[in-house]
């Protein structure tokens, strides 16, 4: 037995609760090295002496590359629980607790692993309705205007009061907001019938707030809508038929950094420390020098994105007043947070309990691209943009450069970093408005493309759709893979019966509509049934109760014929899979 290998964790993804009377216990030991694993647990304050212990078997429920990991869900009738392990290979059986190994375990209670107390207030709260969406995402310059007509274009809008500071540092009587394709938040909401055809019922806007740039990540009101996507009522009415629909709406927030015309940051470039907004923000000289480089702490050194202090505050005021502001005005249902991870963790826990007073179910997504456990343990994000899921895809479906079992293998270390509630909860994409589109990837094979979309949608996790994706947009660049919406290609489809026929948002529907049926595919466990890395078969298993499907990929380039022998739960059944197909099959 390779010692080094295995590990617990107390009060981590190792051991959590999941409800009041329910933990998850789980271990980590060297891959295919134990043959049993069992949990010893009991209440750590007990008055019997010796401690009586119930047993629980625990189940090999995933493998990586280098590690098995075990897990068993106990309902315990105690709410202070300690507990310690048996592990068992071909030569051994040892016992594994809070200070180590020992072949006859003789230590007390306080030596071994301890859950010290089952509090209701850090089970992670994480909206009931967060599991069932599926998100629509969509850059609103690029989407659509009342026309459906989108141009190549850089607008000035006069209507905004107060100056600009040119690269010159010369005052201008006028601020100009920018943007490149027209699209506007009344064109998304002429279009909702579409996106709901789809079956999509949340979608995700980049941001909208008054800034200098098409993108509006350098944000000069956080209170005001940009004029040129539109104004509050816009915002209103779309939040208003989307609610209608059933559809979610979530914003985004950009608190890391603020832009140039600011008008913290105009006071500061103008009168410099005599400011007294000049501790609204990082490592200010006394004097501003507007210029590239920034002598001043910005976004990746962008001198228009001058980063804010969210230790200041007045700052951590402003900016809950700005989440709380817009759950009021538009009655929005979730924040989209930029740049998650290069702000203070208990600015976020701040934010979270001011905007969580005035909607109880708001969702909480973090912008982080590396893993997030710490930013995930219940008190700041519910979520997480998750971009390992999206290399992971981009390496195997796009790029061929992960066999099946490696994908597999890195898939399942990913789900199992987190406790399974987080992990179902992570917003899950193949592409997004900063990362090349998927079908550049796959170098143009929509098979290909098609079979990660179908993954998607199967897999553990919220699916998030890039707009446009579902017409085949490609794009390397940013400004290609923000391109305009392709409407002709949407017209070009058929409409029949309430769903879309043509191209891949037929599948796209068809698959939604596969999981709002099963309740496996939304909540339900993970499990490798069969991995083939000669022909490209990949088979997995989604569980919820009485709820169980399989489902099934070729990933290879010919047909592939499964049985029982390779897959038991077909039983007396076979399957048979063209090269790129997936397929899923119900176990009743």
């Amino acid at each position: 037995m390779e010692k080094e290998a295995i590990l617990h964790i107390p009060l981590s993804q190792f051991a959590f609760a999941e409800k009041e009377d329910r933990l998850v216990i789980r271990i980590r030991c060297k891959k295919d090295d134990l043959k049993r694993c069992v949990l010893y647990w009991g209440d750590r304050v007990a008055m019997e002496e010796p401690l009586p212990v119930k047993q629980s078997e625990m189940e090999h429920v995933a493998s990586d590359m280098l590690y098995d990991y075990y897990e068993v869900k106990i309902t315990s009738p105690y709410t202070r629980v300690c507990y310690y392990f048996r592990l068992e290979d071909d030569t051994e059986s040892l016992y594994y607790y809070g200070r180590g190994f020992a072949e006859k375990l003789s230590c007390g209670r306080a030596e071994y692993f301890q859950f010290p107390y089952i509090r209701r207030e850090d089970i992670l709260d994480i909206p009931e309705w967060a599991e069932d969406i599926v998100m629509y995402h969509i850059f609103p310059d690029s989407f659509a205007n009342d026309r459906r007509e989108l141009k190549e274009k850089a607008t000035r809008h006069m209507l905004l009061p107060d100056e600009k500071s040119d690269s010159n540092g010369k005052i201008l009587p006028d601020r100009i907001c920018k943007n490149h394709l027209g699209g506007t938040l009344k064109g998304i909401c002429e279009n909702l019938d579409y996106i709901e055809k789809l079956g999509i019922n949340c979608i995700y806007l980049n941001p909208i707030f008054e800034a200098a740039s098409y993108h509006k990540y350098d944000t000069i009101d956080y209170f005001e809508i940009d004029p040129c996507l539109g104004n509050k009522v816009d915002l209103k009415e779309l939040v208003q038929q989307c609610h209608k629909r059933g559809i979610r709406v979530i914003l985004d927030g950009v608190f890391n950094h603020c832009g140039a015309d600011f008008f913290a940051f105009r006071d500061v470039r103008q009168k410099g420390k005599a400011s007294r907004y000049y501790n609204w923000f990082y490592y200010l000289p006394e004097t501003i020098q507007y210029a590239d480089p920034p002598d001043y702490e910005a976004f990746a050194y962008v001198k228009e994105m001058p980063k804010l202090n969210t230790g200041n505050p007045e700052v951590v005021e402003y900016l809950c007043n700005v989440g709380t502001y817009w759950i009021r005005e538009a009655d929005i249902d979730g924040w989209r947070l930029d740049v998650a991870n290069e702000i203070n963790h208990e600015f976020w826990r701040t934010f979270r309990h001011a905007v969580r007073a005035v909607k109880e179910d708001l969702f909480l997504i973090g912008e982080i691209w590396e893993e997030a456990g710490i930013w995930l343990q219940g008190d700041q994000f519910d979520s997480t943009m998750n971009y390992t899921f999206s290399y992971l895809c981009r390496d195997f479906f796009g790029k061929g450069e992960l066999s099946v079992s490696e994908f597999d293998a890195q898939m399942q270390q990913m789900i199992y970093r987190y406790p399974w509630q987080v992990s179902l909860a992570q917003m899950n994409f193949l592409d997004s408005h900063d990362i090349p589109r998927f079908l550049s990837y796959c170098n143009g094979n929509r098979k290909r493309m098609e079979l990660a979309f179908f993954y998607l949608f199967m897999g553990v996790g919220v699916p998030s759709v890039f707009y446009g994706d579902e017409v085949y947009i490609e794009g390397m660049k940013e400004l290609e893979y923000r391109a305009a919406m392709d409407w002709q290609a949407v017209m070009e489809q058929q409409i029949e019966n309430n769903r879309l026929q043509g191209n891949l948002a037929e599948k796209f529907s068809c698959w939604i509509v596969l999981r709002k049926e099963h309740v496996a595919l939304r909540k339900g466990n993970y499990r490798t049934i069969y991995c083939n890395d000669i022909t490209g078969a990949y088979v997995f298993s989604r569980s919820f109760g009485d709820d169980k499907v399989l489902i099934f990929l070729n990933t290879g380039t010919g047909s592939v014929t499964l049985t029982s022998v390779e897959v038991p739960q077909l039983q007396k059944k076979k399957i048979i899979l063209s090269s790129y197909e997936g397929k899923l099959l119900a176990v009743l």
